[in-house]
């Protein structure tokens, strides 16, 4: 596998653990306020999705999907967490771990694959611009 579909299969890995993230936990959600911001963030995560795929769709690459367990596990890691405390500043924590690991995973990233084509870097950067404007978005709720 070249750089480039190893950084667009991240890129796309990482959106879609946010997706998948969200999902496990929107119905534990009471405010209206935080679910909008979530919300809005799910619609960023599907945008950087579908980017990565048209880009590795184009280049006639493979797209390396979340594994089952992986799923399974931040199912219940979402249930386990919000068992007893659906509070917003709970739910707010959960978020900013999944983007600040997200933040962490798209630098080392940027700064391994430095001679990946450019719309692969360029999606990787608007990713992590996301990541920290998430972090942003939900410090309100701590």
């Amino acid at each position: 596998m070249n750089k480039d579909t190893e950084l667009l299969n991240y890129i796309y890995q990482n959106a879609k653990m946010g997706i998948i993230g969200i999902d496990n936990i929107k119905n534990e959600i009471e405010s209206e306020e935080l679910l909008a911001v979530i919300r809005e963030q799910q619609k960023d995560y599907y945008e950087i999705c579908n980017q990565a795929t048209k880009m590795m769709l184009e280049n006639n690459e493979d797209i390396k999907d979340i594994s089952s367990i992986a799923k399974l596990m931040t199912y219940f890691d979402a249930k386990l967490n919000t068992f007893d405390n659906k509070s917003n500043t709970n739910i707010a924590k959960m978020m900013m771990k999944g983007s600040n690991k997200g933040i962490i995973e798209i630098q080392e990233k940027l700064n391994n694959y430095k001679g990946a084509d450019k719309k692969a870097i360029s999606l990787a950067k608007d990713l992590l611009r996301i990541e920290k404007r998430n972090l942003d978005n939900l410090k309100k709720f701590l």
